[in-house]
């Protein structure tokens, strides 16, 4: 008898037993975490667990504070901390932080997106710049970098335009070309004073030489008739006597008759 009763004693365990591992491989619901032997409500989203459930009462939350946030239901204890959108990585907010969401981030201006999220960014890059010869063939955006393409032709950009733009003709301005245009600078036009100048220094020149040529010419023809002197000192040097200067003006006048 005494047997039998143990026997019976040691199946009424075993049962119990058996119960308790069944319970406890039974899982909990979708909205609810397991404490123990428990299976508690979980926290809506932007609260946390303030105290676990027991068999007598339910779950306690508490609200997500200070820059903290949880996006799920759940059974945490603690809110996680809120994203930090940092310019040192070409974020900004683009949606702030609430208790049941995290900061969103976004891009600066002049960023593009190297680490996308689901609705932002996790890192960003500085849009690339088009050097001086070349033009932006795409530009940047929140996603994508900027393209640049070399200019052809005659043409150029300093590397901030969108397209190459045609050297400035000076001729048609009625202006003088005083730099030729490259591919990173257009042409420099300046008046047209080179060729008016050289017009009026070369008529100054001219008149300037016709006046020398006039004054050696009257010069000249002033020095060879001061050295010719009058008739009479010709035929009569100053070395002849008054006698023999008048027997010669005799003699001329007498050979002078005789002729006529």
């Amino acid at each position: 008898m005494a047997q039998f009763q143990s026997l019976i004693w040691i199946m009424n365990l075993a049962i119990i037993l058996t119960l308790l591992n069944i319970q406890h491989s039974i899982a909990c619901g979708r909205a609810e975490y397991r404490i123990g032997v428990e299976c508690c409500p979980m926290c809506s989203p932007g609260n946390r667990i303030h105290k676990h459930c027991t068999e007598f009462t339910s779950t306690s939350c508490a609200p997500c504070t200070d820059s903290t946030f949880l996006d799920e239901p759940n059974g945490l204890t603690a809110c996680i901390l809120c994203t930090n959108c940092d310019p040192g990585f070409g974020l900004k907010v683009k949606q702030p932080c609430r208790p049941s969401s995290d900061t969103v981030c976004g891009t600066l201006e002049g960023f593009y997106c190297l680490d996308p999220t689901k609705d932002g960014c996790r890192a960003a890059q500085r849009h690339s710049s088009c050097k001086p010869g070349q033009y932006i063939s795409h530009t940047g955006t929140t996603s994508t970098d900027t393209e640049c393409s070399d200019c052809t032709g005659d043409t150029y950009s300093n590397g901030s335009l969108t397209s190459c733009q045609p050297h400035t003709e000076c001729d048609t301005l009625k202006l003088q070309q005083i730099k030729t245009g490259t591919h990173w600078s257009d042409s420099e036009c300046g008046p047209q004073t080179s060729h008016s100048i050289a017009v009026i220094i070369s008529a100054v020149v001219l008149v300037v030489v016709v006046v020398l040529a006039v004054i050696a010419a009257v010069t000249a023809v002033a020095i060879r008739r001061k050295r010719k002197g009058p008739i009479s000192e010709r035929i009569f040097p100053e070395t002849q006597s008054p006698t023999e200067i008048q027997a010669s003006r005799t003699f001329i006048r007498t050979n002078t008759n005789e002729i006529l």
